[in-house]
């Protein structure tokens, strides 16, 4: 059952049915040749939210992340949702788009795994 949380951003209620654990990612925007920015942020089943930086919602973009239960790096492609990044503690949410199977499952045993080591209060 999706869990029901205040998000400290908006003060809104989502709903949320994956945790979320902090994570480093690489981001361009999709088809730039530019070089990929360094984002702290948190990872989630579904997407990421992204701290800093100046993506705007509607913005394709590129992601790289390497978990430590994978054997390379995941590519991934997303899309930034519509937020106020920017704004004090602010972040840019991203979707992720056509996750392989392999990648969903790879993302889904890195969750668990840290979810199972997590230390119970």
């Amino acid at each position: 059952m999706a869990e029901s949380k205040i998000s400290p951003v908006s003060g809104a209620e989502e709903r949320r049915e994956s945790p979320r654990v902090p994570m480093r990612f690489l981001v361009r925007r999709a088809g730039s040749e530019a070089g990929f920015e360094a984002y702290e942020g948190d990872l989630s089943l579904g997407g990421c939210a992204l701290r800093g930086g100046t993506l705007e919602g509607g913005t394709p973009v590129e992601l790289r992340l390497l978990l430590p239960s994978a054997p390379d790096e995941l590519k991934v492609k997303g899309e930034v949702l519509p937020g106020t990044p920017g704004e004090a503690g602010g972040a840019a949410r991203v979707r992720f788009l056509d996750l392989s199977v392999e990648e969903e499952l790879a993302i889904a045993r890195h969750l668990d795994d840290l979810e199972l080591n997590r230390p119970k209060l």
